[in-house]
Formats: structure tokens, C-alpha cells, sequence
């Protein structure tokens, strides 16, 4: 695959990450190892590492690589909580 279109699909899957309604999507990080995206980053819950997940995936798709998803789950006391 040419390296400007993986280039091109890494700044699609950025910014489609940055504009997520779901503020922890917005800090994830994705690059190019090989032929596949490495998502990575952290989020505080299995669903929004799926969500990720499956947003680059279609990306991947289009360019016929794989994905591998490096996003790591910690989960976070909501701010205001009681002990």
C-alpha cells in the first residue's frame, strides 16, 4: 500500500477520533507498525475500547490491514462519588 494513502488513512482515523461525542476516544493514539494500525491509549471501560475499536477497524478494512488494539481498561470513581 503507498505510504501517502496510509498516511492520508492515519489523519482520517485521527481526526475521526478526535471529533468522537465520547471524550475519551479523543486521547487515543493510532500509528503504523507493518501492515497494521496500533490503537493504543487508556479508557474506562470495555465498551468504549470496542467502540474504539471498531471505528478504526473500518479503516483498516479499506486499506487491507490488520488492527491491533493495545487500548488498556482502568476504571475510573466518577468525580463527586462517595467513597
Amino acid at each position: 500500500m503507498a505510504e501517502v494513502l496510509v498516511s492520508d488513512i492515519i489523519d482520517q482515523v485521527r481526526s475521526a477520533l478526535a471529533k468522537s461525542p465520547i471524550q475519551e476516544l479523543r486521547t487515543l493514539q493510532v500509528e503504523s507498525v507493518q501492515d497494521a494500525l496500533v490503537l493504543s491509549g487508556t479508557v474506562s471501560s470495555y465498551y468504549h475500547k470496542q467502540l474504539a475499536q471498531e471505528l478504526v477497524r473500518s479503516f483498516c478494512e479499506r486499506i487491507g490491514f490488520s488492527l491491533m488494539n493495545r487500548i488498556k481498561v482502568e476504571w475510573k470513581e466518577p468525580l463527586g462519588s462517595n467513597p
